[in-house]
């Protein structure tokens, strides 16, 4: 498991935002196709094709049995495991943006690249979101996927994803 002290910490810089950033090993091609292929996608986050353009569909299919060998608590399971949404940027391999309607009103994450020595800085920043315990969930949410996405491409175990969300939720409902 990573050290997560290097990390800077969720933020939230306007009210209705939510950003991390994280340094991921290199090089920018391997960290984009985690990001916008659905077999490598699903392993950290969620499954489905993307049309790869700006306004193109973004399928998300979960399934938090791919992310850790840790077991989902019964009263985690997602009620709605599939939705479409919108690309709104697609410039590869540097920016990725899509709507995000899970959970309440549309809002929009954006995932953008920076390469740095044979590392990746990403920087993930969740737009639009509409009130203080869809932060939480989001961020910590985004925190807990991204960790993930740094395990496989470290070809590390991946950290236990539902108790690292609940440690993080803590973390960032303190600083909110």
């Amino acid at each position: 498991m990573n050290d997560m002290s290097h990390v800077k910490p969720i933020t939230s810089p306007e009210p209705a935002t939510v950003r991390l950033e994280r340094m991921l090993p290199g090089p920018i091609e391997r960290v984009w196709a985690y990001l916008t292929e659905s077999e490598k996608r699903k392993l950290w986050f969620a499954g489905g094709e993307f049309e790869p353009r700006a306004g193109g569909k973004a399928e998300l299919r979960f399934d938090h049995t791919l992310l850790s060998s840790e077991p989902t608590p019964p009263e985690m399971k997602m009620k709605q495991s599939e939705w479409t949404e919108t690309i709104t940027r697609f410039e590869p391999p540097r920016v990725l943006a899509y709507t995000f309607k899970h959970g309440g009103p549309e809002s929009e994450v954006t995932f953008e690249l920076e390469p740095r020595g044979k590392g990746v800085l990403l920087i993930l920043t969740h737009r639009r979101i509409v009130d203080r315990s869809k932060k939480l969930g989001l961020g910590s949410g985004w925190a807990a996927h991204i960790g993930i996405l740094e395990d496989r491409l470290n070809g590390e175990e991946p950290r236990g994803f539902w108790s690292n969300h609940a440690r993080i939720r803590k973390e960032f409902e303190a600083l909110l």
